[in-house]
């Protein structure tokens, strides 16, 4: 009102000084000011008499007591609302005489509360999970019809999100540093009242966690696994350069009976280790997943503006979203984007329905926060993911995982010397394991639950009970394959009985030696016997670990004797898969060409922490045959070759970047990542060295990588090649991998039989694609079952020079014939071999069936274009 007023004045007053004398013109400019103040004065009388009611105070969880944000604060009745920090805090002020604020967010039980109208409250409040859940929530715009992009407004605004996404993201930085706090649990939940209130546990009630919530639902859970680390994070953009230095650790678990260095590896990317909402897919539970702000994210999702969000410092839009397709690997949950102009997310919300094909999954929920840093750039200071699995889907036991991240002490354009980069990308401090708990109070940026914080002395005290080193020493065994007394090694024990046509029955027994008998030397041996063939085998070992590490974990660095006999199928040394043992047992075709090898080995093995290794070896070979094979030699006399001796030095080189591995008790299995495996062999033989009878060289080199495509699942392909010199037999030259099991064998040719092809020079190409239920999903019916489909390719394509073919020259053996339904051997031609194949996965959760066709050499004995094979591939 002053103002309307206070124009007026001026014009007055301006047009009375031009008439008047000078002298009085002090007098009229001490009137004027005298007036405005009274209009102000009158002004502030009036606003004064306008009530307003405030409300401010800190909103935590009513169970793990931890600050919840984004809960929505309300006065009762009217439009006037606010949310919380990320610390809880809020301030809600508003004209008006309120008696009521309500609290509310999707997951907790709103709570509404009296307040003084026209003055100032304060109201801190414990909000409590909402214990029905719904099952599904429908979210439909103001108007009916069908969903369209065109002219929808929160597609329009995900689209600037989309657009200011490279301006937004960290790495757009020209040099980044942050401190990251990560911890990781797992628990065991939903055991049964008779197991807890059994004998059997009543001595470990102690572990119990009677607060944790899975889904909503306060459940009595196990812990099993609780690490903690704290690091230290360098990013440079030009060149492209990521340094982590890993500053302290802590550790603990019950889970150790699982022989595998490298489990917090696995579950740290299992629940996320780098989820980035500004990726266009982002990685997690082993699949990958289209981001809801990727770059066509509009094609596959739906969004919704579904609330406003004002607080003092800033407004903030609520977008919905939620797939298209139930079944496909996509989010459903919220984003908050700021509306400052920069279009940056404040913080989302990412679950997944119970459609989505990954198998034993319960649920997954991803909750990040960001905040606005002194550059005015959003970053982001805490992520939290949490994902529980079961063999069924609603009940029985199952494991929760959780995944918090903090991070913190951000800063931007602050480079360390150029030296500094030149340093390895993973690095761990000296004495980096803390288990002091007064350091770690004093370091970690956020707070434990009273349960949290006892899972150390618990476990502690559950690994000196008899009764829990028993049940670990038989879970071991169990799970290892290898039974530990003292310090031996009686295994493997799955290899204790195998049959074959050539054996028959064949019984082993074995052992190797731990650290504890001695770090330096290892041994490791075998002994088998075959009742159909009645001969003794044996593998004797000996290594000598120059970094005091067991030559079964990484980093390797050792010698190795070895002395081997046993029986193996030419151009193969197993005859059997590991991981399906019992279907290899069953093979389509006659089996009958066997050898039996000896061979005496000295070998220098090395890894390095760049996942760089070698492998240097000098062999002496010899090869009986057996079974129906025989070495006949082409000459004139065709006088029969009982054995095959070679002596060769043998180089194995592999380089596998950014390696993330799993050690097993026997071998170490490769997370698979975006990352190629480069692996490449080179022997020489030495005629008249210990009866060796030819000179020859040998390369052989394969490339695999794998390509994730999104939505349409991924891609491994495998490049291949080899070439032989010299003159030699066809027992020396590249027998090709076949496959006559039952079994599946992704890296052998699945519908070739065993010595059908041989050859001096190959290259090849293997394909196999995974849609990962793309395509069924979408079939009525058909994708409530969560099948997978499959496609398989494989090319070679080589040939044999006539130097090596018997049919061309002489002092060479004569190629196998086929007789009694049993294939010969032939010299790979100058048409390809070629063989594809369609699979459906994940039936019943486990199996996978893939019909193979072969195309081409189908004049060949014994031969049949179409196959089936099984193979169990236990995925999530």
């Amino acid at each position: 009102m002053a103002f309307i007023f206070w124009n007026p004045l001026i014009r007055l007053a301006s047009a009375v000084w031009a008439i008047i004398p000078s002298q009085s013109v002090y007098k009229l400019k001490k009137l004027s000011f005298l007036y405005f103040i009274f209009i102000s004065l009158s002004a502030s009388a009036q606003q004064s008499n306008t009530i307003v009611t405030q409300v401010s105070g800190r909103i935590t969880d009513a169970v793990s007591g931890a600050p919840l944000p984004f809960i929505r604060i309300s006065f009762t009745g009217s439009s006037y609302s606010t949310a919380s920090d990320n610390h809880g805090n809020y301030l809600l002020s508003a004209p008006g005489s309120f008696s009521q604020v309500t609290f509310s967010s999707m997951g907790y039980m709103p709570e509404t509360r009296k307040i003084n109208p026209g003055q100032l409250n304060n109201v801190s409040i414990k909000l409590r999970y909402a214990e029905n859940q719904l099952k599904e929530v429908k979210i439909t715009s103001g108007k009916k019809g069908r969903y369209r992009n065109k002219g929808n407004p929160a597609v329009e605004l995900i689209q600037q999100v989309i657009d200011h996404k490279e301006r937004n993201r960290m790495q757009s930085s020209n040099y980044l540093q942050y401190d990251l706090y990560e911890r990781i649990g797992l628990s065991v939940f939903n055991l049964s009242n008779k197991f807890l209130n059994g004998r059997f546990f009543s001595k470990y009630k102690f572990m119990l966690d009677t607060t944790s919530k899975v889904n909503g639902h306060t459940q009595t859970t196990l812990p099993v696994f609780f690490s903690e680390k704290l690091f230290q994070n360098y990013y440079r953009k030009e060149p492209s350069k990521s340094i982590q230095i890993l500053n302290a650790q802590k550790q603990t678990n019950i889970i150790k009976f699982i022989d595998t260095a490298g489990l917090d590896i696995y579950v740290n990317r299992l629940y996320g280790n780098s989820i980035d909402i500004y990726s266009n897919n982002i990685f997690i539970i082993n699949r990958q997943f289209l981001s809801p702000i990727a770059n066509h994210a509009p094609d596959f999702y739906k969004f919704f503006i579904t609330d406003t969000i004002k607080t003092t410092a800033e407004k903030l839009i609520e977008i919905s979203f939620t797939p298209r397709n139930k079944g496909d690997l996509l989010f459903e949950g919220k984003l908050y984007v700021t509306m400052d102009g920069n279009y940056a997310v404040k913080s989302c919300e990412l679950n997944v329905n119970k459609e989505i094909n990954i198998n034993f999954m319960r649920s997954l929920k991803v909750r990040q926060d960001f905040n606005k840093q002194d550059s005015g750039r959003y970053f982001l200071v805490k992520s939290n993911v949490k994902a529980d699995f079961g063999l069924l889907k609603n009940k029985g036991i199952g494991i929760l995982g959780e995944r918090t991240a903090v991070f913190s002490n951000y800063k931007l354009n602050a480079p360390q010397p150029d030296a500094f980069y030149e340093g390895k990308s993973e690095q761990v401090a000296a004495n980096s394991y803390q288990t002091d708990t007064s350091y770690w109070a004093h370091h970690r940026p956020d707070t434990l639950s009273h349960q949290q914080a006892t899972v150390y002395a618990h476990i502690t005290r559950l690994e000196k009970m008899p009764s829990f080193k028993r049940a670990t020493w038989i879970a071991s065994a169990l799970t290892g394959g290898y039974a530990n007394i003292g310090p031996v090694q009686l295994g493997p024990l799955g290899s204790t009985f195998a049959y074959d046509s050539q054996e028959g029955a064949r019984l082993q027994l074995g052992g190797r030696t731990t650290p504890q008998f001695n770090k330096t030397i290892y041994l490791e041996d075998h002994i088998a016997y075959g009742f159909k063939d009645k001969q003794v085998k044996y593998n004797l070992n000996t290594y000598f670990s120059l970094n005091k590490v067991s030559p079964f974990r990484y980093p390797r660095d050792y010698f190795k004797l070895s002395y081997r006999y046993d029986a193996d199928l030419p151009g193969q040394s197993l005859t059997v898969i590991p991981e399906q043992a019992a279907l290899t047992s069953f093979s389509t075709g006659k089996t009958d060409y066997w050898l039996y090898n000896k061979t005496y080995t000295a070998a220098y093995v090395r890894d390095f922490e760049n996942h760089f290794s070698f492998n240097i070896a000098l062999r002496n070979w010899n090869q009986q045959p057996a079974g129906t094979l025989e070495f006949i030699s082409n000459n004139a006399d065709n006088h029969t070759i009982h054995n095959l001796t070679t002596s060769t030095v043998e180089l194995n080189l592999r380089y596998a970047p950014h390696e993330q591995i799993i050690q097993g008790t026997e071998v170490r299995h490769t997370i698979h990542s975006r990352y190629p495996i480069l692996n490449l062999q080179f022997s020489h033989a030495f005629k008249d060295v210990l009866n060796s009878s030819y000179t020859y060289n040998n390369i052989t080199a394969n490339i695999y990588k794998r390509f994730y495509l999104s939505q349409l699942g991924y891609s491994d392909i495998t490049l291949l090649g080899g070439v032989t010199t010299g003159k030699v037999p066809f027992p020396l030259l590249s027998i090709l991998r076949a496959n006559q099991s039952i079994a599946y064998d992704p890296d052998a040719y699945n519908k070739m039989n065993y010595l059908e092809f041989v050859s001096d020079h190959y290259i090849g190409i293997n394909f196999t694609h995974s849609f990962s239920g793309f395509i069924l999903n979408k079939i009525p019916l058909i994708r409530h079952l969560k099948w997978r489909e499959y496609l398989s390719f494989k090319v070679l394509y080589g040939g044999l020079r006539n130097e090596n073919n018997p049919l061309f020259s002489k002092d060479l053996y004569q190629f196998p014939v086929a007789s009694n339904g049993s294939n010969g051997t032939f010299a790979l031609g100058d048409t390809p071999y070629v063989e594809g194949g369609v699979g459906i996965g994940n039936i019943f959760k486990f199996l996978r069936i893939d019909v193979i066709k072969r195309f081409n050499y189908l004049d060949h004995p014994a031969v049949s274009p179409y196959g089936v094979k099984l193979s169990f591939d236990p995925h999530l």
